[in-house]
């Protein structure tokens, strides 16, 4: 053999191997592709809680009878399905002081397994909340689950076998509200933010072993419902959390504050939604800008209306910051008295509505800088958090009350046009193929077509009242009932 024959035979070696080993990385890769499922919806409204969806093949048309793939009763809930490798992972209140943890097979519906947790003495609470309204969180390989009384406890996703349980403080609300805080994973942290009356805070956990990394104390929090959300801006990454007035960046390894927007209103219900190196926010709280916590709390807790909040009016919780305060010892707070109880001096905010859209990153107070838009008296009713979609924020409130801006400069692109159910709107709006669903509490899911104009796809009536915010994976639309789940998907027979 010549020289160059050589060189041509190691030469058709070399490119017989590299095409093997292309060859053989391309079947892995379709292997590994077929194996794996095509999409897990971790924590509250999806991946970083955006409310989009990848699936494709998403029915339209379909009621608590068409369409149904399965059913699962749950006990009494308002906290959203999460899924992940194909497992479905839910919370309810199975008995009066009984907190279920549920896992279910996504496509067949079969109970894996169930924990039961006793609950103990349980905390008034205001219809229509429910005890067990907080979301899990899963990274595939445990689930994470919140409640008042136990904390935070993470379960094998395979087993259900407790990992771990974190003890918290438990919350305390002037007006009763009860807890609904849920908590996000990220980077092998499970985060968790708990605004209240009383001691507010942000924590870090370690996920493998629930051990605290940091707690960062928010002392001139009121009570809120944000669920914090990852922003990365100039290789910048931020936990994000909305409270009252402000909108905050905290570094993720170590708690300490990075940015605040001072661009809030009193009471935050809605949770931020990321898109890019911007921020969404859609917020109502009672009152306008000047009118701060004192005329709520005199609204709500000055039970015989005399001009001024008793101390048997006040939940015994907060009886040590009102005696603080009752200079006089009449156990009784004027106006002014009630400010310095029960809301911080440096964050005297008051209500409003508003929609606005705030860049993400930056150092120190950005609320001159980073406010790209901002857009008063159109903002949904407390708790549906807005969805932006295809360069649109959608918004829904009470009433069946829907409005669409443009995501870059707010202008509108359809104001406050009533859909085709009307009542209450808790859950939030999510998407995915060219549709937009909405949810209201009387159980019917609007359906509309993602655009500039309203147009209404359909009205599906699921035959039971619905707080929660829709999942989806898979091609899978989950619906979690006050008193269960169901499964709607073209797969259903």
């Amino acid at each position: 053999m010549s020289s160059a024959q050589s060189q041509k035979m190691v030469s058709a070696m070399k490119q017989t191997s590299s095409f093997n080993f292309l060859r053989t990385s391309f079947l892995t890769v379709i292997l590994l592709s077929s194996s794996a499922y095509a999409e897990d919806w971790p924590q509250f409204r999806g991946l970083n809680s955006s409310g989009i969806s990848s699936s494709r093949n998403l029915p339209a048309k379909f009621s608590h009878e068409d369409k149904v793939l399965w059913r699962a009763s749950l006990g009494d809930g308002i906290g959203s399905a999460v899924i992940a490798n194909g497992r479905v992972f839910n919370t309810g209140m199975t008995a009066k002081q009984v907190f279920s943890v549920f896992c279910h097979d996504a496509k067949t519906g079969k109970e894996f397994w169930r924990k039961d947790f006793p609950t103990g003495n349980l905390a008034r609470i205001t219809p229509p909340n429910s005890h067990a309204s907080s979301t899990p969180a899963t990274d595939g390989e445990r689930v994470y689950v919140y409640f008042s009384t136990l904390g935070l406890i993470a379960l094998d996703a395979k087993t259900g076998e407790r990992a771990w349980q974190h003890k918290l403080p438990l919350p305390a609300y002037l007006m009763d509200w009860g807890a609904g805080a849920s908590p996000i994973v990220y980077k092998g942290r499970v985060y968790f933010s708990q605004d209240d009356d009383l001691a507010s805070y942000v924590l870090a956990l370690d996920a493998k072993s629930g051990g605290k990394i940091w707690r960062t104390p928010r002392e001139d929090m009121l009570a809120g419902y944000a669920i914090p959300v990852i922003s990365t801006v100039k290789n910048q990454t931020d936990l994000v959390v909305a409270g009252s007035g402000k909108l905050i960046g905290y570094d993720p390894e170590t708690g300490r504050e990075r940015w605040t927007c001072n661009s809030l209103l009193r009471t935050v219900m809605t949770s931020p939604v990321v898109v890019g190196d911007t921020i969404y926010m859609a917020v109502q709280s009672y009152g306008d800008r000047q009118r701060t916590l004192k005329y709520a709390l005199m609204q709500w807790l000055d039970t015989n209306q005399d001009g001024r909040l008793e101390r048997a009016e006040t939940p015994k919780e907060f009886h040590v910051k009102f005696d603080r305060s009752d200079k006089n010892k009449d156990k009784a707070l004027d106006a002014k008295e009630i400010e310095n109880a029960f809301q911080h001096p440096n964050n005297m905010v008051g209500g409003g509505n508003t929609i606005q859209a705030v860049r993400g990153g930056g150092r120190g107070d950005v609320t001159k800088t980073h406010v790209r838009w901002d857009i008063d008296n159109k903002a949904p009713s407390n708790l549906a958090s807005p969805l932006v979609f295809n360069d649109r924020v959608y918004v829904v409130k009470s009433g069946g009350l829907s409005s669409c801006f443009n995501a870059t400069d707010g202008k509108t692109q359809w104001d406050r046009t009533r859909l085709r159910a009307y009542g209450d709107y808790y859950a939030s709006p999510i998407a995915a193929a060219g549709k937009v669903f909405v949810t209201s509490r009387n159980g019917f899911v609007i359906v509309l077509e993602d655009g500039s104009k309203l147009k209404i796809l359909s009205k599906n009536d699921m035959d039971e009242e619905i707080l929660a915010t829709p999942s989806i994976a898979d091609g899978r639309l989950f619906f979690r009932t006050r008193t269960g789940i169901i499964c709607v998907s073209n797969e259903a027979k």
